[in-house]
C-alpha cells in the first residue's frame, strides 16, 4: 500500500478490485482545506478513463507486476511490437495500453514491460530517450542561451518546445515523464 501522494503517471493500481493505470495527477492544496490527489485512471479491462479525487492521506493498493526488459522493435499501425532480451520472444501491445508512452518509441528502444498475471499491459519507458528533429524553424545564428522557446517535431511525431539554437536533423534527449527538451544528444 502507498499513500495517494505517492501516485506517478504510468503506476497500475488497485481499485475497486480492479486494475487501472494512472494517466495523470495532481496534487492540490487549497487554501486552508485539506489537500487532495486528483487522478486521472484507466480502467484496463473495460478500457474507460475517469478521474478519482483522493484525499492526501488514502492509502492506494499498488498492482505487484512482474518486469520483464524488452526491446521496441516496430509497429503496424495497429499494434507496437517489443523482443524479449534474454529469451527473444515476441509480444506486441496496442495504442490504448501504451497511451502517451508512444510518442518516444523508437527501434531498439529498451523499455520494461509490465506484466500481470502473464498478461502484458503497460511500458515502462526510460528516464529519457533521444530522438531526431524532424521539422522546427531555421537555428538563429548567435543564438546561444534564451528562454525564448520553438517547437519541434520529432521522428515520432511528438512536438517538443526546444532553445533557438537546435536545427532540423540533430539529435536531443528528450525527458519521456514531462516530454520536455534536456539537451543535445
Amino acid at each position: 500500500m502507498i499513500q495517494a501522494t505517492q501516485l506517478r503517471p504510468g503506476m497500475v493500481i488497485k481499485f475497486n478490485n480492479e486494475l487501472h493505470t494512472v494517466f495523470s495527477m495532481t496534487h492540490r492544496t487549497p487554501g486552508n482545506l485539506r489537500g487532495f490527489v486528483q487522478a486521472k485512471m484507466r480502467n484496463l479491462r473495460s478500457g474507460s478513463m475517469f478521474e478519482h479525487r483522493f484525499s492526501s492521506e488514502d492509502r492506494v493498493e499498488r498492482a505487484v507486476l512482474e518486469e520483464v526488459e524488452m526491446e521496441y522493435m516496430y509497429d503496424d499501425g495497429e499494434f507496437y511490437y517489443f523482443m524479449n532480451t534474454e529469451n527473444f520472444e515476441q509480444t506486441h501491445l496496442t495504442r490504448d495500453q501504451l497511451g502517451d508512452g508512444v510518442d518516444y518509441l523508437v527501434p531498439q528502444l529498451r523499455v520494461h514491460v509490465e506484466y500481470y498475471e502473464g498478461k502484458p499491459i503497460s511500458v515502462e519507458l526510460p528516464p529519457t530517450v533521444d530522438l531526431t528533429v524532424v521539422e522546427t524553424e531555421p537555428a538563429l545564428k548567435g543564438a546561444t542561451v534564451s528562454n525564448v522557446m520553438k517547437p519541434a517535431k520529432m521522428e515520432t511525431g511528438l512536438v517538443v518546445q526546444v532553445p533557438p539554437f537546435v536545427s532540423q536533423g540533430e539529435k536531443i534527449r528528450v525527458n519521456t515523464s514531462e516530454g520536455t527538451y534536456q539537451e543535445r544528444a
